[in-house]
């Protein structure tokens, strides 16, 4: 039987709410009210207060790339999750996510199916409650990870604030447990990369020995958090081909903007209007 095959069998249950409305806190609860064992949120795949695959994205230094950790951008990250659950396919999963659009991009680079039923956090929790998560996360920065404390340290980059008891007491005594973070990151605000800061990334990326003579055209175009470039230069070979020259700068290109912005590098274009020899 492949991977897919394993994977289909998979029963999909979304669990959906805005960042900070307390859906990790009521995660426990609501997986054992519908007979689910597994659970992924931000990144990880837990069952019953055990991390089981993944990297959490609260491991994250920046917002942008705690986004791409969450949905699974990167392809380690993704394929050691899709192995696991290959592997050990569960009859029902739950996917924690911010909204619809996310739990879809969740399941289609996961190879999932598309989720059976989902559940709104206003379906669980009143306004009140949900406006006192919110105040929380606004005045604290605090996040919580549905995980025991011990996990969460092999896992988490930022503060361990505290331990609580979820919703219900489990024969495992790790099942019922959440714990407080405090993450290097925050998700206050909006985070802005201007143009003229992706030029002078790039320009210095850009830089291979004496190979690269002139810049003479970087265009840069940004479209939802995914950066396409179109790129120009004079070459100056040095006992090297001008097609393994443009192909060494177009992954410095990929590997260095990616890790220093956090945003997916859609496309890298590289045109060499001149050579010398």
């Amino acid at each position: 039987m492949n991977s897919s095959e394993n994977l289909s069998k998979i029963e999909i249950f979304a669990f959906v709410g805005p960042a900070g409305t307390g859906k990790s806190h009521r995660a426990t609860h609501v997986a054992k009210q519908y007979g689910i064992d597994v659970i992924i949120d931000d990144g990880l795949v837990i069952s019953r207060g055990r991390i089981l695959a993944g990297r959490s994205a609260k491991s994250e230094v920046n917002r942008l790339r705690a986004i791409k950790r969450a949905i699974f951008e990167y392809e380690d990250h993704r394929d050691e999750v899709v192995r696991y659950l290959t592997k050990n396919p569960p009859e029902k999963l739950m996917i924690l996510a911010t909204s619809d659009g996310m739990i879809n991009k969740i399941v289609k680079r996961l190879g999932l199916n598309p989720p059976s039923k989902f559940i709104k956090i206003s379906d669980i929790s009143s306004p009140k409650e949900i406006e006192a998560a919110l105040r929380e996360r606004r005045e604290k920065n605090q996040h919580v990870v549905p995980v025991a404390k011990a996990q969460v340290q092999q896992n988490f980059a930022g503060k361990l604030v505290s331990q609580i008891r979820g919703f219900f007491r489990g024969r495992d005594k790790d099942e019922s447990r959440n714990t407080i973070v405090k993450p290097l990151f925050s998700f206050n605000g909006k985070v802005t990369i201007e143009h003229d800061a992706l030029v002078e990334m790039s320009k210095k990326l850009l830089v291979l020995g004496n190979h690269v003579k002139k810049i003479r055209e970087l265009e840069i175009e940004i479209y939802d958090d995914k950066i396409s470039m179109n790129i120009e230069v004079d070459l100056n070979l040095g006992g090297k081909s001008a097609l393994s020259i443009a192909r060494t700068l177009q992954r410095k290109i990929f590997k260095g903007l990616s890790y220093l912005t956090g945003m997916e590098i859609r496309q890298v274009n590289i045109r060499v209007n001149e050579i010398f020899l």
